[in-house]
């Protein structure tokens, strides 16, 4: 069964490694995780940092909030129509 890690876990664990205060097979053999998964971690991390500090990340997760704001209130609109579509048929069943 393979392991899985929360990214919080990940990123104590590359802070760790990048301090340089511990050697990665010292961190790894105290947190029971390979060294090779360390650096995949930490390379991982070191290739994100640029976006963090872009203006085109914000913009990217802007639009993506947007959409999804959009989507949410298209879905509550059929939701509501179907609602009042259901409601009409059960009054008029009822007759």
């Amino acid at each position: 069964m393979r392991r899985t890690f929360t990214p919080e876990f990940k990123a104590k664990l590359v802070l760790a490694l990048l301090k340089e205060e511990k050697s990665a097979g010292q961190l790894a053999a105290a947190h029971d995780v390979h060294p090779t998964m360390l650096y995949r971690w930490r390379d991982a991390a070191l290739a994100g940092l640029p976006s963090l500090f872009s203006d085109h990340a914000a913009q990217q997760h802007a639009a993506q909030q947007a959409a999804h704001d959009q989507l949410t209130q298209q879905l509550y609109a059929e939701i509501g129509r179907l609602t009042t579509d259901l409601n009409w048929l059960k009054k008029k069943l009822q007759i």
